[in-house]
């Protein structure tokens, strides 16, 4: 029994019942431990969640930095962002319902900690929206505004879409981005 083993069934504990849900009981006959057993490899249900948390945000920082520093116009980088974003929700949804559903149950001291890793991943977008701005290529009078209603559009998906549905999740992303560059005004 690892600790990798031990995250990964504790992130299907916790999008299955809820971090205040679950207990460490729950997790520990998700892995055919006994609850004290589990204690030697993680202290708390805390430590468990950010680790979690910091695993989410590792993957999809690597994941998303790498689309960030292409070598494109700001815009492509954005729908391949959106694109590969999208795809690593869908494709990891455990995990990332835990990022995107559970982040506000640490407590204060370990929220702390977990803070400066959001800021890194979300100033990958920042960083690609302010190009766009310097470059000319976007307008964008708030960008941290519009990072956060970006990140709110995409996040939602994960509570509606299902893969034998109408789009495939790279159909939607495209609508996305074509929502965010295009808008919605008729020109």
């Amino acid at each position: 029994m690892t600790r990798d083993d031990i995250l990964d069934a504790a992130a299907q504990v916790f999008r299955q019942k809820g971090f205040h849900g679950a207990s460490m009981s729950d997790i520990a006959g998700a892995v055919n431990l006994q609850k004290a057993s589990l204690y030697h490899h993680v202290s708390s249900k805390q430590e468990i969640l950010l680790a979690l948390l910091d695993r989410a945000l590792d993957m999809l920082t690597e994941y998303i930095g790498g689309m960030a520093s292409q070598p494109l116009p700001a815009d492509k980088k954005l729908r391949e962002m959106i694109r590969g974003y999208l795809k690593a929700l869908t494709e990891n949804t455990d995990l990332t319902s835990v990022l995107l559903f559970e982040h506000r149950s640490l407590d204060k001291k370990t929220h702390a900690r977990h803070v400066p890793h959001r800021d890194k991943f979300e100033a990958l977008w920042r960083d690609v929206l302010n190009e766009g701005v310097r470059t000319k290529l976007l307008v964008c009078p708030d960008v941290n505004l519009a990072v956060r209603a970006l990140m709110g559009i995409m996040n939602w998906t994960l509570t509606w879409y299902r893969s034998d549905g109408d789009r495939s999740i790279e159909q939607i992303a495209d609508g996305y981005a074509d929502l965010l560059l295009k808008g919605m005004l008729k020109e």
